[in-house]
């Protein structure tokens, strides 16, 4: 729905703006790359007007495109390295839930372990869960 309120608000205009121009500029012009002589032809072109217009309007898109990507290429390493770290610490969540699962069975110390589920640890209180023993015999 979206898409569609904006390609008629925005492309729709802009589509008729260039057929606009390009049936109003359809007159020929040359396009010289000699500094020097700009009425030799073997480094010219004759295109019409709007097709230079808009094929240059094109090529400053493409060009402010790139600019752009470029500028940003520090936020994507900051991105990536980030999604790493989350990655990381992930896993370490798991390593440590499933070591205290299963210390959790022979050991009787007890350390605070919050439920999830939206539910606020303060409002029940900590719930206790068993990781093990310091030293053979002796419990904290």
């Amino acid at each position: 729905m979206l898409r569609k309120i904006f390609n008629v608000l925005v492309i729709l205009p802009l589509a008729i703006v260039f057929i606009v121009f390009a049936v109003a500029n359809r007159h020929f012009v040359t396009l010289s790359f000699d500094p020097f002589d700009s009425t030799d032809t073997a480094l010219g072109v004759s295109l019409p007007l709007f097709v230079l217009m808009i094929g240059f309007t094109m090529l400053g898109v493409v060009a402010g495109g790139i600019a752009t990507w470029f500028g940003q290429r520090r936020w994507r390493r900051a991105a990536r390295f980030h999604e790493t770290e989350a990655q990381n610490a992930r896993a370490q969540l798991a390593d440590l839930r499933e070591r205290s699962q299963i210390l959790g069975e022979y050991g009787e110390a007890k350390v605070p372990v919050f439920r999830r589920g939206g539910v606020s640890p303060n409002a029940l209180g900590p719930q206790y869960e068993a990781i093990g023993r310091d030293k053979p015999g002796a419990t904290l």
